[in-house]
């Protein structure tokens, strides 16, 4: 009799654990919405910041041929869901200007560029040390020697001039040229807070990096990416970023001329590929890490911390390496995060190292880490504790938010019961099921006054009003419709006024 009453207690503590977990999953499988770019606020935040980019030269006489060209990245351009917490910290635009191309050493010139580019252009090749600098090299940083300068010809080709060798550029060159843009952005309804900006210069590289020549073709038993979107991802090059290496940047020259390799455009490519529950994952595992801030040390500022980029590639490689089922079948959206946690932290107990998704030899992780310390924290992560912690510091959290109706939140102050949990999750996942159609509303509202606030404040040009056409087509052909229909009403206004003028 004692046995089978231990049995029947441990039966009703899986029980009651399975339907935790099985909570939270519902609650994060019905309110993360696929949301197309036209109907993110995010997104659309992008496209305005994109035109602003796409119309502004550097404030800098010098420089008065420059245009940047942008590009939306990091989160806003990652996700296609919209969760109801906030999983987007900031806008993240990167631009290179139109006069600057790299080119992996070796690799042949270009006899024609993009539309985009300058008639005069530099060509810098990718190399990864620098002769005159001992153990210069480290995998995913590179150096800039400039080589070539191309100049148009009528017939669309470029002609080429060739430098000296041994002229490298610096990664601070470009700091002071700064694209200036609206003060305003969208605020986030849920927080009231303004979204900043983070611009980031960048030299463009048509061409995939020799340095992660062997991802294309590497063994893959499940056959994620496919192959086109392999293609896809390779066809779009890459870029240089003015970094360098956390170690380097007090070195007298490396900290000067060291530039890292950046594949934003390749794991944008590849993370609007997921399946909706990889999304899903991927926004759990981000804001538990943020939330919990895993360190390894709370009282040392310095410390090693695992970061946005670190559970990013975690999710890179764990699509790669997983079946397909074993995302689909059985969801347990919290027994996936625990599992993914416990393989990161395999990683740091079995080879100390983070790999880099695409190159090869890359370590993620530096002397900063006392690895033992985060291995542990991961290790001890398991689904009761997690699930509680979700319950916790999420679902109560989206119950907490301003816009939230109040009878709603109050549900959640008498959870007693998990039956009491089961219906206040019910009440929130109805009300963000009917909400969808008012947020839109607020988008739009939103869109239209910072497009009406732009035109009246800039002078139009024709390349600004074909930079600001173009960037709010790649979100909704109708943003540049109505951009347009603004811009026309604007000018009829200032004929009226002052009549006919350049």
């Amino acid at each position: 009799m004692c046995l089978i009453s231990c049995l029947l207690r441990l039966r009703r503590w899986l029980t009651r654990e399975r339907a935790l977990d099985n909570t939270v999953t519902e609650f994060l499988l019905r309110t993360c919405r696929v949301c197309s770019p036209s109907r993110s606020k995010h997104a659309v935040c992008a496209a305005l910041l994109c035109g602003v980019a796409a119309t502004s030269r550097p404030d800098n006489e010098l420089h008065t041929q420059l245009m940047g060209i942008p590009l939306a990245t990091g989160s806003v351009a990652e996700f296609y869901i919209e969760p109801l917490l906030p999983h987007v910290g900031d806008i993240d635009v990167m631009f290179h200007w139109n006069n600057q191309l790299a080119i992996p050493r070796g690799h042949p010139l270009p006899t024609q560029l993009p539309a985009e580019f300058h008639n005069c252009v530099q060509v810098n090749e990718i190399i990864d040390m620098v002769p005159e600098i001992a153990d210069s090299h480290l995998p995913g940083y590179v150096y800039l020697e400039l080589r070539y300068s191309l100049t148009a010809c009528s017939d669309g080709n470029y002609n080429a001039v060739e430098y000296d060798r041994g002229q490298y550029a610096g990664n601070r060159t470009h700091r002071d040229l700064e694209l200036h843009g609206p003060a305003a952005l969208f605020a986030s309804p849920q927080s009231e807070k303004q979204l900043s900006v983070d611009m980031v210069y960048c030299v463009r590289c048509l061409s995939w990096p020799p340095q992660a020549y062997d991802w294309p073709t590497r063994h893959r038993n499940y056959d994620w990416p496919d192959s086109a979107t392999l293609d896809c991802v390779v066809s779009n090059g890459c870029d240089v970023v003015p970094v360098a290496h956390r170690q380097c940047r007090q070195h007298e020259l490396m900290g000067n001329l060291q530039w890292r390799l950046s594949l934003s455009r390749a794991e944008i490519v590849l993370m609007n590929s997921w399946m909706p529950v990889q999304q899903i994952v991927y926004h759990m595992l981000r804001y538990f890490v943020k939330t919990e801030q895993l360190t390894d040390c709370s009282g040392n500022a310095g410390a090693g911390t695992i970061s946005n980029y670190h559970i990013k590639t975690l999710m890179l490689w764990a699509c790669e390496l997983k079946l397909r089922i074993w995302w689909t079948d059985d969801v347990n959206l919290v027994r996936m995060c625990v599992q993914l946690l416990h393989m990161l932290a395999e990683w740091l107990t079995d080879a100390q190292c983070i790999p880099h998704y695409f190159i090869n030899n890359c370590n993620l992780i530096d002397n900063s880490f006392d690895v033992a310390n985060v291995r542990d924290q991961l290790m001890s992560i398991d689904e009761r504790w997690l699930s509680t912690w979700f319950a916790d510091n999420y679902m109560r959290k989206c119950s907490q938010l301003n816009d939230c109706p109040q009878n709603i939140s109050r549900l959640f102050d008498y959870v007693t019961t998990s039956l009491k949990l089961q219906n206040a999750v019910s009440a929130l996942v109805a009300w963000r099921q009917n909400s969808s159609l008012s947020d839109l509303w607020h988008v739009c509202d939103a869109t239209v006054c910072q497009i009406s606030s732009f035109v009246d404040k800039r002078a139009l040009t024709e390349r600004s009003c074909l930079g600001w056409m173009t960037q709010l087509t790649k979100n909704n052909s109708g943003l540049s419709v109505y951009f347009t229909a603004v811009a026309f009403l604007h000018v009829a206004s200032m004929l009226l006024r002052h009549g006919l003028n350049d």
